[in-house]
């Protein structure tokens, strides 16, 4: 299989993994509802099939309106465990897939395999991105200028990918937490006073580890071309990506170069 395909294999099986989990999310959510009208102490928002099970057990109502409840709950929970099947069981070969790939990703806090995968799928090559400029606009976490005479701002452009996207602000969430240096980072943002509530702070924090992801995957095709008997890199890597430490000298000033369609710039990079 060509690295091409494994790509494409990943981001088939992210797509399904993401429509598991929110099948699963619905079907939670509507069996909640239904046993907080069965049972008067209600029931956890952390449901499993098993914790569902015990709870529909304790209720036996006589009503009819109360005996469609429990017949619906019973199918709901026979529901959940058949998608919770599915999802280990995919988990287990997008983790076999991953570790194909010889990917460094998961070196990062906070990526896992689930989000490894999210983010090789929807990234492909990357060597159709020239620099880590045009990978942090494709993820939607470079700022874009929209100043107005001499008063200067910027936004973030709405363009780029939302997967891709969501896959760093979740990496973000997890730096800030538990890593040293990501929560370093984000806590000298709001110290500078960056955005409301510290959305300001976990956008430059996302646009930190959009360097180091994006130095990552390019480390890594660059091990694969070496691995290649007669393989070469193709396309020009610029080496001007930050390395895996989101606190290195990244520049978050926006990148001009790019147009508001990324699919059109980074298909006339390749």
């Amino acid at each position: 299989m060509v690295p091409d395909d494994e790509m494409v294999a990943l981001r088939l099986m992210s797509e399904r993994r993401r429509d598991l989990v929110r099948s699963r999310t619905q079907t939670v959510n509507h069996l909640h509802q239904l046993l907080m009208e069965l049972i008067a102490a209600g029931a956890q928002r952390n449901l499993t099939a098993k914790k569902a099970k015990a709870l529909l057990a304790t209720v036996r109502p006589r009503d009819i309106a109360g005996q469609t409840r429990r017949q619906l709950a019973a199918d709901l929970i026979e529901d959940l465990a058949g998608l919770d099947r599915k999802l280990k069981d995919l988990d287990k070969r997008l983790k076999a897939a991953v570790t194909a790939t010889e990917t460094t990703l998961t070196d990062i806090k906070g990526v896992g395999t689930a989000t490894a995968a999210l983010i090789l799928g929807e990234v492909g090559d990357v060597r159709r991105f020239p620099s880590r400029h045009h990978f942090a606009t494709y993820g939607g976490v470079a700022p874009i200028e929209v100043s107005s005479g001499e008063i200067e701002r910027h936004r973030l452009s709405r363009a780029g990918n939302r997967q891709l996207n969501h896959a760093l602000h979740i990496i973000a969430l997890s730096n800030k937490r538990y890593d040293t240096r990501g929560g370093t980072y984000y806590a000298k943002k709001i110290a500078a006073g960056k955005g409301k509530k510290g959305w300001g702070a976990l956008r430059s924090l996302k646009r930190r580890l959009s360097d180091s992801v994006y130095r990552h995957l390019v480390d890594d095709q660059q091990q694969r071309a070496q691995r290649s008997p007669g393989g070469h890199l193709g396309a020009t890597l610029q080496s001007s990506a930050a390395g895996s430490d989101p606190n290195t000298d990244a520049s978050e000033q926006p990148h001009t170069g790019l147009h508001e369609n990324p699919t059109r710039d980074l298909s006339a990079a390749s």
